[in-house]
């Protein structure tokens, strides 16, 4: 067991201003009504017009330093856990805290990426830094736009990904309270790294090296079933030994917050497990798969709509490009 005596404290999100309806894409792409939701589950979600990625993550963890009942000078260290970034340097975090005006603050900042599972590796990583007393209070941050990148003539990729932020607020568990992270774990399924993946961005395929245009290589690229088949066939045995590590069953987690993938790959996921609906946090309907933003939006959710807790176990799981795989248990 790799125990550690971490508590969520705060949480918050931020959405654009601009919502969309599946009705609306259907009008789009000249489809009939209905079509667009049949074929993805998003009935909404909320699209960036004018937001910037740091612009909504200022929202989300202002929202979450309030519901943590703390000050910008109780925070020692700010976390960018996005799946994207915002421009190519600087890196996410210091551009949110100029967004939120701490030019006079002097706080740790920095980025840990693993696309989708940004957030996961970040709340893994920071963990750690908390429980042995580098930082006290940790803030971390996802915030990703993910609808510039996709082709709108795909109804599968145009259709599943919305845009927000999510934040929350860490400290280390005080010997009088239970919350704690009992197991996490993340693998690396590398034959798929070109399963989900936008090429331009940085040195590989950038404008002074390429004869052919980039914008093609800035659209998000997916092979949808081809990751879906890789993930659910080391999805099973990798819970297992999540579990069993935390030494926990399946019977005693009150409630699994997935990554908002797919509503087939969250519906897989129930059924492969064997977990009624009503034990899984499913945002995915109203707001799409917004990358690395998505499980702590539904982690937030859930702390919100007291869906779980203080002492409730919690499996946070999920993927992302990479192939990434990962997992975490924590009683909340």
């Amino acid at each position: 067991m790799f125990k550690r005596n971490i508590r969520i404290i705060g949480s918050g999100m931020a959405l654009p201003a601009q919502e969309t309806s599946a009705e609306d894409l259907d009008k789009k792409l000249g489809l009939p009504s209905g079509s667009s939701f049949k074929k993805t589950g998003v009935r909404r979600r909320f699209l960036s017009v004018n937001e910037t990625a740091a612009q909504l993550a200022a929202r989300a963890c202002t929202a979450a330093l309030a519901d943590a009942g703390l000050q910008w000078g109780d925070i020692d260290c700010l976390v960018a856990t996005s799946g994207t970034m915002d421009q190519a340097l600087p890196y996410n975090a210091a551009l949110i805290h100029a967004e939120l005006k701490l030019t006079r603050q002097r706080t740790t900042t920095m980025d840990i990426g693993a696309s989708c599972l940004s957030f996961l590796a970040g709340l893994d990583t920071m963990s750690y830094l908390v429980e042995c007393g580098r930082y006290k209070n940790v803030m971390l941050v996802s915030s990703d736009l993910a609808t510039f990148g996709v082709d709108w003539s795909r109804l599968s990729d145009c259709g599943i990904f919305g845009d927000g932020a999510a934040a929350v607020v860490i400290r280390r568990s005080l010997d009088t309270e239970s919350s704690c992270i009992l197991s996490s774990r993340s693998i690396t399924l590398s034959a798929g790294v070109d399963h989900c993946q936008i090429p331009a961005g940085g040195s590989r395929f950038h404008p002074r090296r390429l004869k052919t245009p980039i914008e093609p290589l800035s659209i998000f690229q997916m092979e949808g079933k081809s990751a879906f088949k890789l993930i659910a066939s080391e999805m099973e045995a990798f819970i297992d030994h999540l579990l069993e590590q935390a030494q926990l069953s399946l019977k005693q987690i009150v409630k699994v917050v997935p990554h908002q993938a797919s509503q087939l790959a969250i519906n897989h996921l129930s059924k492969r497990l064997g977990v009624h609906s009503e034990r899984i946090i499913d945002i995915f309907k109203d707001y799409g798969n917004q990358v690395g933003a998505s499980m702590p939006t539904a982690l937030h959710l859930c702390r919100s709509g007291a869906h779980v807790q203080r002492g409730d176990a919690m499996l946070l799981v999920g993927s992302g490009a990479g192939l990434t795989m990962g997992g975490m248990v924590l009683v909340y």
